[in-house]
């Protein structure tokens, strides 16, 4: 969906919020069994209540997670509860505590069934295939350097600063759970500026609210958003008043309950798989990775100022059985040489985005999953996730302006 008139809103979580920590938990479960075998077929779910956290799921690996080793409860635990210090649940008045959470353990081995689809040369097919059906969604726009939308952009970058004014010290009386949500007024398809924002932050008892709001709007929403802030943008600081319990404590969290925080705010649509905690060979993960890829560089390369990409697939094939874009009449070429680009310059298949992106051993570029469980999956300035270049675009760009009439 591509909003040219109105009001849009998009939100985001803090990693303490506690759908992120299980997202965060179960990605750090996943770069564990990676980093020891990257050929590790990992699907792990997390739920997060009190000071308990219950890993469930499955795991096949060669590493200590896919076996039955005598300490593995102990390191699932420790990997748990270190995941939890660093978020910041360090401290008793918070409720959950890395130091003393429970850690309960329910991961068993993949299905063979499963297995077979996903293997090359196993089962019906020669080629590694698709690790379930489905429809996954990307989606690109030029009107931010990102290009993605403002209201995510800015969501996303809001929390960051609340977690960074914590951490840092700015603000001390913080805890680790918070939201942000922006609404952006829209007129031609261009953003004019923000209609409201909204920041909600955990905070220590005892904090008066005039003081949180002050300092919230000091140092966290004019920080980011001031250059898109007017006379009438409306200013919600934890508007209940109160913000004190937070986190799993407040909340049950599970893995895959911010998809929409992860992607695209809302703007765009979404075939409705979750991203964390699973394997490369899970196209809800890679394949919706290629799709925001192909989008991307379709919008660098000045094809069209805005696009959305749909790749949908069939367990244990290898190919997708669609292909679809659509550039919502912003297209600046005909949209079949557009389609044919997307099929034809760009990895689709389940091997071939994993090697394209090297999904399987992420540490050897730089980054891991567990980062791209907070702040979103796309168009973040603070790592270079794989699926963000624009080189392949760029190289359309520039075949394009030599006027080479094999491609265009």
């Amino acid at each position: 969906m591509a909003f040219e008139n109105g009001v849009v809103s998009s939100e985001s979580v803090t990693e303490g919020h506690p759908d992120k920590v299980c997202d965060i938990i179960s990605d750090t479960v996943l770069d564990a069994a990676l980093a020891q075998d990257p050929n590790s077929r990992v699907a792990c779910e997390t739920a997060a209540k009190g000071n308990g956290v219950i890993l469930l799921g499955e795991i096949t690996s060669d590493s200590w997670l896919g076996g039955d080793t005598p300490d593995r409860e102990e390191r699932l635990k420790t990997l748990a509860q270190n995941a939890l210090l660093q978020i910041g649940y360090n401290q008793r008045e918070f409720g959950t505590n890395g130091h003393t959470a429970e850690v309960i353990n329910l991961l068993t081995g993949q299905s063979p069934d499963i297995s077979q689809g996903v293997t090359a040369g196993a089962g019906l097919h020669a080629e590694q295939g698709a690790g379930d059906q489905g429809m996954m969604f990307g989606f690109a726009t030029n009107e931010t350097p990102q290009l993605m939308p403002l209201p995510i952009v800015l969501a996303h970058q809001l929390t960051r600063r609340l977690a960074e004014v914590r951490r840092q010290g700015v603000i001390r009386y913080l805890g680790p759970d918070g939201k942000s949500q922006v609404s952006v007024a829209y007129r031609n398809g261009k953003p004019l500026g923000l209609s409201s924002v909204v920041i909600s932050t955990q905070h220590l008892d005892g904090v008066d609210h005039a003081r949180i709001k002050d300092d919230i709007l000091e140092h966290v929403i004019m920080d980011v958003c001031q250059n898109w802030v007017h006379e009438g943008t409306v200013f919600h600081v934890n508007p209940t008043g109160n913000f004190v319990l937070g986190g799993p404590y407040a909340d049950a969290g599970l893995t895959g309950r911010k998809i929409i925080v992860d992607t695209y705010g809302g703007i765009g649509r979404h075939g409705g798989g979750a991203f964390s905690g699973k394997d490369p060979s899970k196209v809800d993960r890679s394949a919706a990775y290629a799709a925001r890829f192909i989008a991307k560089n379709i919008v660098a390369a000045g094809l069209a100022d805005k696009a959305e990409v749909q790749l949908a697939y069939a367990i244990g094939v290898a190919d997708p059985v669609s292909v679809a874009v659509d550039t919502f009449g912003t297209e600046h070429v005909s949209p079949s040489q557009i389609e044919e680009i997307a099929r034809t310059r760009f990895p689709v298949k389940p091997a071939d985005i994993e090697a394209a992106f090297n999904l399987r051993e992420p540490h050897k570029n730089g980054w891991s999953y567990k980062q791209t469980a907070a702040y979103g999956h796309f168009g973040r300035d603070d790592v270079d996730f794989p699926w963000e270049d624009t080189s392949i675009g760029d190289s359309i760009r520039q075949e394009r302006e030599a006027h080479q009439p094999t491609l265009l």
